[in-house]
């Protein structure tokens, strides 16, 4: 879905600089690590353990980077985002740097209020990423935070009827194979999008959330992709994305993995890394690009995505919107993808 900031004709420039940095080699999508400290007890990943004297080497500015690297979009994100005061500051000093471009946030959603939601909309943010697994108590005792879920889904339509652009990121995961439709189907009444992705255990190698029924996969992977079809504008993923995650599974995607190529993180000191699970090799400063590797321990974006085939139908999920009169987005069943 296009963000609410930005107008039809914003798809142009965008497509021309997509375009000049798929030539060029350079990053498409630049993730700034603008912390590693969280406040969440996620059982599947170790941020929370970071120690709080970290926040005194953390880059007061991301501008240098972003104005060297100049991509089509921006993310920040962590750790916890949100726990940096200072955010706004840092996220309309980006924006300066890199005009038009699309920045977003990923967050756990519990610091997320209103107020100060609207705060970092008005320092230039395109979307708000809110991570959301289930809709009821199963996502609270997952991330170690009481009411969360609740939370998530008091606030987000009050942003969405500000205006703002919220998608709700849900990790496919084997105790919530049930739980994904009405998830998409939530974010779709109030005026939200979804990203999808597959969990992994290459974080601290939790395996306890790994699919393993393939069958019920493979039914969710078909029910998406008809949803999706329906619906352009609230599942943000690419077709070929869904359409792969059981050939993942199997074991079949084994391609060499381009992460790096269209996607690189900076972390809080400013070093670059090929992907959020990966040590840092350099300052970004030095960045060279990253050749593709022999690496199948995830299919996270920047693995499946990037080998993803610019379609017509990315660009009707582009154009797709995730409002109509009623708050939903279906069209008729069968329609054209």
């Amino acid at each position: 879905m296009l963000s609410k900031r930005f107008k039809p004709w914003h798809l142009v420039p965008f497509s021309i600089r997509y375009a000049k940095l798929r030539f060029t080699r350079r990053p498409v999508l630049v993730h700034f690590e603008v912390t590693m400290r969280c406040n969440a007890r996620c059982d599947f990943c170790d941020y929370w353990k970071t120690d709080a004297g970290a926040k005194a080497t953390e880059l007061k500015s991301f501008a240098d980077a972003a104005r060297h690297f100049r991509p089509m979009m921006i993310t920040f994100t962590g750790g916890e985002p949100l726990l940096r005061p200072d955010l706004e500051e840092v996220i309309a000093a980006v924006g300066r740097a890199a005009p038009i471009t699309w920045m977003s946030v990923i967050t756990h959603g519990a610091m997320l209020t209103v107020p100060r939601a609207q705060s970092l909309w008005d320092a230039g943010l395109a979307q708000f990423a809110v991570s959301l697994d289930f809709l009821d108590e199963r996502h609270d005792e997952g991330r170690g935070i009481p009411g969360l879920a609740a939370k998530i889904l008091r606030t987000v339509p009050e942003l969405t009827a500000r205006g703002m652009t919220v998608r709700f990121n849900t990790v496919i995961k084997r105790e919530n194979l049930d739980d994904i439709l009405p998830i998409v189907r939530r974010a779709a009444a109030i005026g939200a999008g979804v990203n999808l992705s597959v969990y992994t255990d290459f974080k601290n190698g939790n395996r306890a959330h790994l699919i393993d029924d393939l069958p019920r996969l493979q039914a969710l992977v078909n029910e998406l992709l008809a949803y999706k079809r329906r619906n352009r504008g609230v599942i943000s993923n690419s077709d070929w994305y869904i359409e792969n995650i059981p050939a993942y599974l199997r074991g079949e995607i084994t391609e060499p993995c381009r992460s790096g190529e269209t996607t690189i993180h900076i972390d809080p000191v400013g070093m670059v890394r090929r992907c959020p699970d990966f040590p840092a090799d350099s300052h970004w400063s030095e960045y060279k690009g990253f050749a593709p590797i022999k690496c199948n321990a995830c299919y996270y974006a920047c693995r499946g995505e990037a080998q993803a085939p610019l379609t017509i139908s990315r660009f009707r999920d582009l154009a797709g919107s995730t409002t109509s009169p009623h708050g939903l987005a279906e069209t008729t069943p069968g329609a054209a993808s």
